[in-house]
């Protein structure tokens, strides 16, 4: 297995007054409760404000995303940026390819069209114990890894000025 490349140091410097919006799936209850403890830790550690929305599948998340951005917009508060957290597990369909694919597609359309720091947290593996290894804050930690990804386009969007 290839180990992911850290080069360039995570920032943990406050991003205070920042609110995120978590979206998971829990589908996998067990999965999603490692990803999510790694998120949350992550937002805690950068003084971010988070909110946790749980969605039956993964297929469910880029539209609930969308909602409640345009929830929170409408009530004058605003999200900073989105993670997303869910596992999808290869099976014997083609089902897999479907959920993986559209899901992270209908997310990074999101993503771009709405110029919203995001967050992919949602595995695609082959089996449980791939799933356990990526979520698992002492192995992978990639519920964490969506928020660091997240809190990093937020800190490089201000600094650049953009709105």
């Amino acid at each position: 297995m290839a180990e992911p490349r850290r080069d360039t140091p995570v920032q943990v410097d406050s991003v205070h007054g920042a609110r995120f919006l978590i979206v998971e799936a829990r589908f996998y209850n067990d999965i999603g409760t490692m990803l999510l403890e790694g998120a949350k830790a992550a937002f805690s550690a950068a003084d971010a404000r988070y909110d946790v929305i749980t969605v039956p599948g993964a297929l469910e998340i880029p539209a609930m995303v969308a909602i409640a951005l345009d929830a929170a917009r409408e009530m004058g508060q605003p999200y900073d940026g989105v993670i997303t957290l869910g596992c999808v597990i290869r099976g014997e369909t083609y089902h897999f390819e479907i959920v993986a694919g559209e899901s992270a597609r209908a997310l990074m359309d999101l993503s771009i069209a709405r110029k919203l720091p995001l967050g992919n947290g949602i595995l695609t593996v082959e089996n449980m114990e791939q799933a356990v290894v990526r979520a698992d804050r002492r192995q992978g930690d990639k519920g964490g890894d969506a928020a660091r990804a997240a809190l990093e386009i937020l800190r490089i969007k201000r600094r650049i000025g953009a709105h």
